[in-house]
């Protein structure tokens, strides 16, 4: 029988290392570079509950609701990969906001902290399939599911507030590497950005006609 404490241990590392806060918090930086940073702050703290709030509906009403609405985990791939690339696309496309559009974008930055900053960046796609995955893993009695889902309960919040330290402190890393460093840094971030965005759309379309392909070598 697992434990609360078992479940934690459990859900803490699989969830921390799909979020991977100390790579998003580079690509947090970049997608907001034109805030300031208190706005930025609070922003960071916008994201991270955001994004435990959609690990925890993954984790205690996940599979139900991507049923009832005939939605794969497949398709959740595919759209999160669609959101990932073509965010990375334009961000490489435009690079860093000119002085002109900083006031605007800065007006409207806190419109990101849902798309892309949460889904798909911080909880996307991976992240509502690993906590489904944990959520479903586990057969017991009614006892056993309550105190197992309160431990990977836990394990969220604990990976959340990683999040949000590191968010809330990329700055004190970027300031010490200057302002053209950070121009390039954000040009290859929008790259990496827009590969993990294919990769994830790949996987999510090999989710689906792997399945179909194996049909019709057995037909």
């Amino acid at each position: 029988m697992l434990t609360t404490f078992d479940a934690f241990l459990l859900g803490f590392p699989a969830l921390i290392s799909i979020l991977s806060p100390l790579n998003n918090s580079l690509v947090f930086r970049a997608i907001t570079s034109s805030a300031a940073f208190a706005e930025r702050a609070a922003l960071a703290r916008r994201v991270s509950l955001y994004s435990l709030f959609v690990m925890l509906l993954a984790l205690w009403l996940g599979a139900p609701i991507l049923g009832a609405f005939g939605v794969s985990l497949a398709a959740l791939r595919v759209a999160g990969g669609l959101m990932i690339a073509a965010y990375g696309w334009d961000l490489l496309r435009t690079g860093d906001p000119t002085e002109d559009s900083a006031d605007s974008q800065t007006g409207s930055i806190f419109d990101y902290a849902v798309v892309p900053l949460t889904i798909p960046l911080t909880a996307g796609p991976g992240t509502i399939a690993v906590a489904i995955g944990l959520s479903s893993d586990h057969a017991g009695s009614r006892h056993d599911e309550t105190l197992f889902t309160l431990g990977l309960s836990l394990a969220a919040v604990a990976a959340t507030v990683v999040v949000f330290l590191a968010y809330r402190f990329v700055d004190l890393v970027t300031a010490r590497v200057g302002t053209s460093a950070m121009r390039v840094a954000t040009r290859l971030i929008a790259f990496v950005l827009l590969c993990i965005g294919v990769q994830i759309l790949i996987v999510g379309v090999i989710d689906v006609v792997g399945p179909l392909l194996a049909g019709g070598r057995a037909g």
